[in-house]
């Protein structure tokens, strides 16, 4: 059958891969052809597949919030959070397929893989402490409340599941023999070579979970008074053009921290040990008026975070691609925060050369900002002078100036610099006309704290002045 299949194979190799997506009566002629020497050159056997890994334990609950007046009267308060649950194990590795070794073969070969356990699954983090808030006339009242707010466990990481064993082989080694050339003549020569059968690997176990984390003890806070706090508002987040022409009002409730709660409380309170106790109630109305030439409808998807601190100071924070330059001034509860330049990063490094004129010390680079911003933007440069002068002796370019633009030696016209090359140290060699000339500038541009670098390159040839 062998003689009659070899010139035949890949055309049944391609009927078998379609014939296994059917059942298995169909295939007939593939149990033969899985066991000529063609095939004895693959690997055998199906690896294990991969066990399941566990699922996470869910976390515990937070322990119920409570707010609580007293009078005197004993209370018992349990706002205690949840254990979390145990993860999962994970599952056992799938074992392998080993099937049948080959019959010898021209080539090493491997049997199947074992399967490598799944993973255990995350334990559930415990559930904090529920918190409580008092109010009270009479502070030795607390001595009556017991208070257990204590945190729940983090349930137990799920254990990794075993990875199964690998297929071994039944012959480990065999020789082939391969001969050339006519029998009974001198050119006839026969050579031996060894091949080898390899174990499978053993599949690895899976990882243990995750223990989860035990919660939070729960905290108290204390008010001395009996009329509830009313719900402050220390910070609010709004898009530039909401925030312009309106007044907000900002408001705060100023917490002290103590240490001692459980010192305040019933014998037996479990709670943390630092407690919050309220001090006063902070209010500051804030306006921005905007004074930037563009109006604010045109940085309509710039957000700015607004915030009241406990120095009753109001914090203005801008997003990072805003540049702003701005002042304000705090009277009669009323915080005025004047916006006097608004500027888009993008905006700031839009400088390019515009011209590169004359030689000698006359030699000039024109710098033109294409955004427009130079009259509100501080500009410093650093220039890196590099030029190349085949007549002169020189074959490769030449670093003969690296340094700072004194201000003496930059003119600013509006949205155009001129930054005089010709009058920094540079040789008089490499200023003079046909001169190849490299230049690195590094433009340093600053609007209050804030700064950004850009890199401007430029290569000509200086050229004879008109």
């Amino acid at each position: 059958m062998s003689n009659s299949l070899s010139g035949k194979l890949p055309l049944l190799l391609t009927f078998c891969l379609f014939t296994s997506l059917l059942p298995a009566s169909s295939s007939v002629l593939c149990p033969v052809i899985a066991n000529n020497n063609y095939l004895a050159n693959r690997d055998y056997g199906r690896d294990g597949s991969v066990g399941t890994s566990g699922r996470s334990g869910r976390d515990g609950r937070d322990g119920q919030n409570q707010t609580i007046f007293v009078d005197g009267s004993a209370a018992n308060l349990d706002l205690s959070g949840q254990d979390g649950e145990d993860g999962e194990d994970g599952g056992h590795g799938y074992r392998p397929d080993c099937g049948y070794q080959p019959e010898k073969g021209n080539r090493d070969i491997h049997a199947a893989n074992g399967g490598a356990g799944g993973n255990g699954g995350k334990g559930g983090d415990g559930g904090n402490g529920g918190s409580v808030t008092a109010y009270y006339n009479n502070l030795a009242d607390l001595r009556k409340i017991l208070v257990r707010a204590t945190p729940g466990e983090g349930g137990r990481g799920g254990r990794g599941g075993n990875g199964t064993s690998g297929c071994n082989c039944r012959r480990r080694s065999w020789e082939v023999e391969t001969c050339k050339g006519t029998p009974g003549s001198s050119d006839y020569k026969c050579t031996k070579k060894r091949y080898r059968c390899y174990n499978g690997r053993d599949g690895s176990n899976g990882s243990d979970g995750r223990d989860g984390s035990n919660g939070r003890l729960g905290v108290l806070s204390i008010v001395n008074g009996k009329e509830p706090l009313a719900t402050d508002t220390p910070s609010i987040k709004l898009f530039i053009a909401e925030l312009t022409g309106q007044k907000f009002i900002l408001s705060k409730n100023k917490w002290n921290l103590r240490t001692g709660a459980t010192s305040l409380l019933a014998p037996g309170s479990m709670i943390a040990d630092e407690y919050r106790e309220f001090e006063q109630r902070l209010e500051e109305s804030f306006q921005i008026v905007w004074q930037e030439k563009q109006p604010s409808e045109s940085f309509g998807n710039q957000s700015i975070t607004v915030t009241l601190n406990d120095s009753k100071q109001v914090e203005v924070t801008f997003p990072d691609d805003l540049w702003v330059d701005a002042n304000s001034k705090s009277e009669n509860n009323l915080t005025t925060y004047n916006v006097n330049h608004a500027i888009l990063k993008q905006d700031v490094t839009r400088l390019a050369v515009a011209e590169f004129a004359d030689a000698g010390e006359n030699l000039n680079l024109k710098i033109v900002d294409l955004a427009a911003k130079s009259d509100v933007l501080q500009t410093k440069f650093r220039v890196k002078f590099r030029a190349r002068d085949n007549f002169g002796g020189f074959s490769d370019y030449k670093t003969v100036y690296e340094g700072d633009v004194p201000s003496d030696f930059v003119t600013r016209d509006y949205n155009r610099f001129i930054l005089a090359l010709g009058k920094l140290k540079i040789p008089e060699d490499a200023l003079r006309p046909g001169t190849n000339v490299d230049i690195e500038v590094i433009a340093t541009r600053l609007l209050g704290e804030r700064s950004a670098k850009q890199t401007i390159n430029w290569q000509s040839a200086i050229r004879k002045p008109k």
